[in-house]
């Protein structure tokens, strides 16, 4: 059976709602990738802010008594 310029119309959104979604869903997954490491960057300096302010807590309290 021949087709039709609709169903070649169709059959090319098709296509290219198929390709552009695998383009969307690959920058999705690069984004989420991205934020956990920023995620995780900033929970390691908040860590790292935490302990230094301890160790400076720590270096007054010892130097009051």
């Amino acid at each position: 059976m021949k087709q039709t310029a609709v169903e070649w119309l169709e059959e090319q959104f098709e296509e290219s709602y198929s390709y552009i979604n695998e383009i969307f869903k690959d920058t999705f997954e690069q984004a989420k990738a991205m934020e956990r490491s920023q995620k995780a960057e900033e929970y390691l300096k908040g860590f790292k802010d935490g302990k230094e302010y301890q160790i400076k807590l720590d270096e007054l309290t010892f130097k009051s008594e």
